[in-house]
């Protein structure tokens, strides 16, 4: 039987996931603060480690660090758990030697699956010690190879990232900003389709040689990416299954999105569509609810889905009754409960 050593600072996540973990056939050892991880570690020795970020004493970049530089904890596999959700903070446990990042809340299948392919890759470098430390084996780690092997590229608010009918040749890696993908329809009406954070790949189309992209990719503010060839990309899908299931995933994910979007473009209404579409953007845009929002109306009617007239109109019914403020390009959100009533 495997041993897991869990550190979370929280009563009831430590206990509910130590309870899922014990179902799942593991020995499980908790901590309740990094310094208690630590030593924990040092005593136990176990299989796996899975670890919190923000905790008292010792944080869990700080637990991550200190095993790290001790020979008999080193090669321990560690497993980050954290309500961090940023692309820097990613990369930071990345970087710090973590074999993997789930972000909080997480689902029990995604915990399982990636406890089972981290004690599966230790057993490995156990029985081939001269097998590659660079080789691209999960989501993550594809993000991080972008960073350091993709090409960094920066476009303003309004550039187009690429075109509709434009060779696809890139897959973007965005690290900071955000970008729009859309749909021009037969009458020049612009659809939004979907809107890209930080720490999101964009740019997937076919494969094969000589296809071209699907629709276009607009910066919605001041943006900065990296970007690889899709060829590298199809190779590294190539050499790792489990990495070409991580895509997959992902693009699964997106799917999602898109028909639930195109749902609430079918069926919801105006007032409805509206107040989805200002919470997307506040939060693609990473503000606070109370922070200003500035947009085109143009944009939110193209990803609500909605004509610009009935946007105004409903924009106006919503500044009257007290839930936004709106002065020119700039849409405040004055009561975020009453907005996400709505919803």
């Amino acid at each position: 039987m495997k041993t897991i050593l869990l550190i979370e600072d929280d009563i009831a996540l430590r206990e509910n996931t130590a309870e899922l973990l014990e179902i799942s056939n593991y020995k499980v050892i908790t901590a309740t603060n990094g310094q208690e991880g630590i030593t924990e570690a040092i005593t136990h020795f176990p299989d796996l480690i899975i670890c919190d970020i923000m905790m008292p004493k010792a944080d869990g970049y700080s637990v991550l660090q200190a095993l790290s530089e001790m020979p008999k904890t080193q090669s321990i596999p560690f497993i980050f758990l954290s309500a961090k959700t940023e692309h820097k903070e990613v990369r930071r446990g990345m970087n710090l030697g973590a074999d993997d990042y789930l972000t909080k809340p997480f689902d029990e299948d995604d915990l399982l699956n990636a406890i089972e392919s981290r004690l599966a890759k230790a057993t490995l470098m156990e029985n081939q010690e001269d097998e590659s430390n660079d080789k691209v084996l999960n989501l993550h780690e594809l993000k991080i190879f972008f960073d350091d092997h993709g090409d960094k590229i920066k476009i303003k608010k309004g550039e187009k990232l690429y075109k509709t009918g434009e060779h696809a040749n890139y897959i973007y890696l965005i690290t900071g900003g955000a970008i729009k993908t859309s749909h021009i329809d037969e009458n020049g009406k612009e659809l939004t389709t979907k809107l890209y954070c930080p720490n999101e790949l964009l740019g997937f189309s076919s494969f094969a040689e000589h296809t071209t992209y699907l629709e276009n990719a607009t910066a919605v503010k001041n943006s900065e990416l990296t970007k690889l060839s899709k060829e590298e990309v199809k190779q590294l899908l190539k050499e790792n299954k489990q990495l070409s299931l991580d895509v997959i995933d992902n693009l699964h994910e997106s799917l999602i999105e898109v028909k639930e979007q195109l749902v609430q473009m079918a069926y919801a209404s105006v007032r409805k569509k509206t107040a989805q579409t200002i919470l997307k953007f506040a939060g693609v845009l990473n503000k606070k609810p109370n922070d200003p929002i500035k947009i085109t109306r143009v944009d939110l009617a193209s990803v609500a889905g909605i004509a610009p007239e009935s946007l105004i109109r409903t924009l106006s019914s919503l500044k009257k009754e007290g839930l936004i403020e709106v002065e020119g390009r700039t849409i405040k959100i004055v009561s975020l409960e009453r907005l996400i009533e709505i919803v």
